[in-house]
C-alpha cells in the first residue's frame, strides 16, 4: 500500500498527501471548523435552547461541506490527480500544446465561480451581513488559496511559498480562513448566553 499520494511514470497514486505536522494540523482543524458549523447549521432546540433561529442556517451547513471536502482533499492530494488526468485528456485529443491556454481558462473559470458564490451569498444574507462577516471573510481567503493552488503555473504557485514575517503565504490564506469561518461559527454558537447575561 502506497503510503503518500505520488505521482509515479505518469499516473497518479493515492496516499497522505502532505505528511508534515502542519499538514496533519490543517486538516484537524477544517474537521473541528466543519463541526462547529454544523452545530451552527442543526435546529437549534437540540443544540442552545436560547439561540436565536437563523434564516441561514443554511450557509453554515455549507461551509461544514466545503470543509470536509477541503480536509480530505488536504491529504489526498485531489488536484494532482486531477492535473494528470488533465494532461492524459490534452494528449490523447491532440491539445497538448494549448495546454497553458485551457489551464488560464480553468484558473479564471475557478475565479470566476468563486467571484459568482461569495456574490450569491452576500446578497442573500444581506440583512444578517454582520453575523455572517468573519466567515465570508475566512471563505474569501480559501477561495484565493484553491485558485492559486489548482494553477500548476510556477510563477504563480510561487506565491504560496512566500513568507510573511516567518509564515508562508499558503498558511496565511488557508489556515487564515479557517480560523476566521471558526471564530464566526464559535460566536454564533455562544453569542445568545453572552446577551442573556448581559
Amino acid at each position: 500500500m502506497q503510503l503518500f499520494a505520488v505521482i509515479i511514470n505518469g499516473h497518479w497514486q493515492p496516499g497522505i498527501g502532505d505528511p508534515t505536522f502542519m499538514g496533519w494540523f490543517t486538516v484537524v482543524a477544517y474537521f473541528i471548523t466543519a463541526v462547529l458549523c454544523l452545530i451552527c447549521a442543526l435546529p437549534h432546540r437540540f443544540v442552545l435552547p436560547l439561540q436565536r433561529v437563523s434564516r441561514n442556517r443554511w450557509l453554515w451547513g455549507f461551509f461544514a461541506i466545503i470543509l470536509v471536502v477541503l480536509g480530505i482533499n488536504k491529504q489526498l492530494d485531489l488536484q494532482s490527480w486531477l492535473t494528470v488526468v488533465g494532461k492524459e485528456l490534452a494528449l490523447s485529443q491532440g491539445w497538448y500544446q494549448q495546454r497553458r491556454m485551457v489551464q488560464v481558462q480553468f484558473i479564471v473559470g475557478i475565479a470566476i465561480a468563486a467571484l459568482i458564490l461569495l456574490t450569491v451569498i452576500g446578497r442573500a444574507i444581506y440583512t444578517e451581513r454582520q453575523t455572517y462577516r468573519l466567515a465570508l471573510l475566512g471563505l474569501m481567503f480559501l477561495s484565493c488559496f484553491i485558485v492559486i493552488r489548482a494553477s500548476s503555473f510556477h510563477h504563480i504557485d510561487s506565491l504560496l511559498g512566500w513568507q510573511l514575517l516567518g509564515l508562508r503565504m499558503n498558511w496565511i490564506l488557508e489556515i487564515g480562513g479557517i480560523a476566521c469561518i471558526a471564530i464566526a461559527a464559535v460566536r454564533t454558537i455562544f453569542k445568545p448566553w453572552s446577551t442573556t447575561k448581559s
